[in-house]
């Protein structure tokens, strides 16, 4: 029977990883994969995830379930991360999920229960599991203009114009900061804009959150989502733990849930417990256990590790903001353009460059140089011995 199984897409990323690791260049490059990488080439296991791990090694008496919905105290940990004080506790409810990406499917699973025809709006370009996670589930998917190729900035007007044909009951995803593939970021007054509209047109906002404490800080990469939770009465949050906690492995998720009235807290929460035990019935808890470990606030030998971690992620936030200063300048001098002079403003790991398939192409084939063919590169995968040969490389494709 298994030969009536339909061929599947591949995943570019994944193919591309495929490739890199088969090139026996001693200098090829890797910015495909979305990981943080240090100057050394590796992604480091944060200080504080890792003494927290030693703890909970010690501590941890059991490796029972925790419940459906996961570790709780893992949940109020990443509430308050987020949302901070912006909305009432008892309007906030959530579920622990295997990374933000079952997050976003757990969030997608519960809006599809709203309404079997539910329209889901994401950015063009966006995250391609996006569309391919709406597919999946039989939800209808449109897009809206989000990034202008010739200013390589957020073309807000554009945006708008597209989600004018929104429809009462629609949702739209939007990425919470440093948007990926573009790096381009909504300005707080595009947040404000776009809340103002939601409310008039009875939006529904999905908001993937990724990579809070990459792109500005902590607090500033949530300020515009602060303000759309508050002044809305339903929003759907998907967070990822992966990234700024460096647990890539774990599965660190969280799916968020804003609702307009605290009796609706009940059957939305029993419909999260529902859509986890159908899927993967208790999520994993190690992953989860160390970051609520970590900003509870546990003092170490005297060292909160939520200092540590915060010390950590502005480390590493920087190095990237240092990254793309040194990139986008080398780029200049070595196509003696200013084509490239965006790369500065951006944030997050990602940039999209702007190149064509063929000079993607080119670059991997001459250069050894890897990144998504819709030339989207991964920031963190470069160190600053090497910017300087990728801009060369860059130079001669274009």
């Amino acid at each position: 029977m298994l030969d009536k199984l339909k061929e599947q897409p591949g995943d570019k990323i994944i193919a591309l990883m495929a490739l890199f690791a088969a090139d026996r260049r001693k200098e090829k490059i890797d910015l495909g994969v979305g990981v943080y990488k240090n100057d050394q080439g590796k992604t480091p296991i944060m200080k504080a995830v890792s003494e927290a791990m030693s703890i909970l090694n010690v501590k941890q008496e059991s490796k029972s379930y925790v419940g459906l919905l996961g570790n709780m105290s893992f949940i109020d940990q990443m509430i308050r991360l987020v949302l901070k004080d912006s909305v009432p506790r008892d309007r906030i409810l959530g579920g622990q999920a295997p990374g933000g990406t079952g997050a976003l499917h757990q969030l997608l699973l519960l809006i599809r229960s709203l309404d079997t025809d539910s329209r889901v709006w994401i950015s063009s370009p966006s995250w391609p599991n996006h569309a391919a996670i709406l597919n999946h589930l039989g939800m209808n998917c449109l897009q809206y203009s989000y990034f202008d190729e010739e200013t390589c900035e957020v073309d807000f007007d554009s945006m708008m114009n597209d989600l004018g044909y929104v429809k009462p009951g629609d949702v739209v995803l939007l990425h919470g900061c440093c948007h990926n593939p573009t790096g381009a970021n909504l300005s707080k007054e595009n947040w404000i804009e776009l809340t103002n509209f939601f409310s008039q047109r009875d939006v529904l906002p999905l908001v993937d959150l990724a990579y809070q404490g990459f792109g500005d800080g902590i607090e500033e990469d949530v300020a515009g989502l602060q303000h759309m939770a508050s002044n809305l009465p339903e929003i759907c949050i998907a967070v990822s733990g992966s990234k700024n906690f460096g647990l890539y492995r774990e599965r660190v998720g969280a799916a968020i849930v804003v609702i307009s009235d605290k009796r609706q807290h009940k059957r939305t929460e029993d419909n999260l417990k529902s859509f986890n035990r159908l899927t993967f019935s208790f999520p994993p808890d190690y992953g989860a256990s160390v970051v609520n470990l970590v900003l509870s606030d546990y003092d170490s030998d005297k060292i909160p590790l939520a200092d540590l971690w915060k010390k950590e992620l502005m480390e590493m936030r920087s190095r990237m903001l240092k990254l793309r200063v040194s990139l986008s300048d080398s780029l200049r001098r070595s196509t003696n353009s200013n084509r490239f002079d965006f790369v500065a403003k951006h944030r997050g790991m990602f940039s999209l460059l702007g190149l064509s398939p063929n000079e993607v192409l080119r670059l991997r084939e001459e250069h050894g140089i890897y990144m998504v063919g819709d030339s989207r590169i991964n920031l963190a995968g470069l160190n600053h011995n090497q910017l300087d040969n990728f801009s060369r490389a860059v130079a001669t494709v274009i």
